[in-house]
Order: C-alpha cells, then sequence, then structure tokens
C-alpha cells in the first residue's frame, strides 16, 4: 500500500484546487486532507476537487469532513440532506438512540463516499454535561460513558459498512471543557480515577478503531501545562490507560487553545507521539510551515497510517430509501419511549 509520507492532513482555499497548492501538495506529499464549507458547492465540484487532491500526491489519499449533522456539517442542502444536533437526534430517539444514529451514518457514508470523502470525523464520544461549553455540547451524544460508547460503536460501524473511516474525538475527552478552544485553552481538574470512570471510558470503548482526533485541553491531574495534543503523559494515557494504537492526529492546530506559531505547536505536538498534524485553513504559507515542522512519518507512524487505510473498502450494498424509512420511524417512536 502507498500513501502519502508527510505527517500532516491538509485543506485547499476554495471550491478548485490551484495550481500552487497542487505543487506543494506534490511536494509535500501530505496523508490526507480535510475539507470545509469553503470548498463545497456542489456534488460535480466536490467530485472534481477530491480527485484533483489525490492527483496532486499521485496517492489515494483519505480525504476528510466534518459531517457530524447539526451546526457541523459541511455539506448541505440542497444538495445534502440536513440533520438534526446529534443530542437532539439521541434524545428524539430514545431507546433507540443507537439504531438512529447508526442509520443516519449509513446515509450520511453513502452522500460522502458519493463525492470522493472517504472518512468523516465521527463519532464524537465526549460527554455532555449541563457545564459543557454551548459549542462542543449538542454535538456528543449523552452523559453516560456506557451509552455514548454504545451509540459512537453504532456511528463507526455504520461509516466503516459504508467506506468511510470514522475518525473518533476528542481524544481523550473533551466534554468538561467551559472553554471553546478555539479561542481558549481549557482546564479540566478531575481525578485519574473519575477520568477513567467517565471521560476516558468511552474512548477506551473504541479503542479498536483506525483513528482518532486529539483535544486541546490541559488534563491537570497528569500534566498541568499542556495540552493533551501537545503532552506526553497525556499522549501515554491515550496509548497506554486508554489502548489506543490507531492513527492519532491532533485537533485543528490554528484553534488558539494552543501557543506559539504553527510551526512551534506542530513541532510539540508531533514530538510527543501525535503522529499526523492537522491544519484546515487552507494558508499555503502556513501549510508550508506545518509540513516544514511536521516532517515525515517516522516507522511506528506509517505502520499505524498502513492499519489505519486497510480498514477502507467498498461499501456494502445499501437501500438508502429503506435506511430513511427506518430512520423516520425511529424518531417517531423514540418520542413516546
Amino acid at each position: 500500500m502507498t500513501f502519502g509520507q508527510g505527517a500532516a492532513i491538509f485543506g485547499c482555499s476554495g471550491p478548485i484546487l490551484t495550481k500552487d497548492e497542487a505543487a506543494f501538495f506534490r511536494d509535500a506529499d501530505p496523508f490526507g486532507f480535510i475539507l470545509f464549507a469553503r470548498n463545497v458547492e456542489s456534488p460535480d465540484q466536490v467530485r472534481r476537487l477530491t480527485d484533483d487532491l489525490r492527483t496532486s500526491t499521485g496517492h489515494d489519499a483519505p480525504i476528510l469532513v466534518d459531517q457530524e449533522g447539526g451546526r457541523v456539517q459541511r455539506l448541505r442542502a440542497p444538495h445534502w440532506r440536513e440533520w438534526l444536533p446529534p443530542l437532539d437526534q439521541v434524545a428524539q430517539s430514545g431507546a433507540q438512540a443507537a439504531r438512529g444514529m447508526g442509520l443516519r451514518s449509513r446515509i450520511i457514508a453513502h452522500e460522502l463516499r458519493a463525492v470522493g470523502i472517504d472518512a468523516n470525523c465521527a463519532p464524537c464520544c465526549d460527554l455532555a454535561s449541563e457545564h459543557t461549553h454551548p459549542f462542543l455540547r449538542n454535538r456528543c451524544y449523552g452523559s453516560d460513558p456506557a451509552t455514548v460508547a454504545t451509540i459512537a460503536r453504532a456511528v463507526a460501524e455504520a461509516h466503516l459498512a459504508g467506506g468511510v473511516l470514522p475518525v473518533m474525538k476528542h481524544m481523550p475527552g473533551h466534554g468538561r471543557s467551559t472553554a471553546d478552544t478555539h479561542h481558549d485553552l481549557p482546564t479540566v481538574t478531575a481525578t485519574p480515577e473519575d477520568l477513567d470512570a467517565t471521560d476516558f471510558a468511552p474512548f477506551r470503548a473504541l479503542r479498536d478503531m483506525p483513528l482518532a482526533m486529539t483535544a486541546h485541553v490541559v488534563f491537570a491531574a497528569f500534566d498541568a501545562d499542556r495540552p493533551a495534543t501537545q503532552s506526553p503523559a497525556m499522549i501515554d494515557v491515550i496509548r497506554t490507560r486508554i489502548g489506543f494504537a490507531g492513527l492519532l492526529m491532533t485537533d485543528d492546530l490554528n484553534m488558539q487553545a494552543l501557543s506559539g506559531t504553527l510551526g512551534e505547536r506542530t513541532a510539540a505536538a508531533r514530538a510527543v507521539g501525535c503522529d499526523i498534524a492537522l491544519h484546515c485553513k487552507g494558508d499555503l504559507a502556513e501549510m508550508q510551515a506545518v509540513a516544514a515542522a511536521a516532517g515525515r512519518l517516522d516507522s511506528a507512524s506509517r505502520d499505524r497510517a498502513a492499519a489505519a487505510l486497510a480498514w477502507r473498502k467498498h461499501p456494502d450494498a445499501v437501500d438508502i430509501a429503506a435506511l430513511e424509512d427506518d430512520l423516520a420511524q425511529v424518531l417517531r417512536g423514540g418520542a413516546h419511549v
């Protein structure tokens, strides 16, 4: 299996790949790409863009998106289905929440594969509470670790059945954050024992998954000075205490929870064991700085990358209309459970 050897995932600036971007991607050889709303106009346009991105590297590079549904949804009407926020759908589905989220995820995977996207930044394994910051809360699946793990498993397996790699987030848990990491660095003060029983538990239950994304959150019980993305202690928690052996990418390095230049942010994350630096903005000069600091995949990261990509498969046959009918029935019935 061949894949990009640059230890980064990059965005691009708009709906069409520019010559300068194509030249940079050819040289940088990133592991993969990520799309945002600025890259999306129509199905035909997205399909051309995903083809062009892969052509630029000469590899069948994974192409990611954030298509959680609700507020965080990059592909939208009129060309794609609109979805309830996850927490709202879970509440409406009642006892059938895992089934409903699985049906929804299989439909989402079908839509993504149709335009050349084969990885989705979901499931969200974070626990919601009354204190969780609004930027995250309704993206969660619930507040009970076992329930969240069950729903997250259904979401992940539905994506895999649709030929789309799930990227679980935000490891090792973002739900206790009372700040928006796009702007501020939150600190969690819970004990290791409490975290083991709560926030870490859904991730531990899904530790066999191929891909995960870090949280830009300080866990003071393990490292009071650095966010998980840049903390050797927290990467050890992820690898040892939680037991995740898959490919680990940072959350977006442009988020202001992190300090320093982009090069410094990237180097710090790579130094502690993050396999992949994620840069989403699509700014060419910034991508050049990240690529230089991220370097190439080392042997352990290459092994994890190959193992993750081996999970990609051709989608199972599916009757989308039947899935939509089933989901509608779940949503109608759940209100009475």
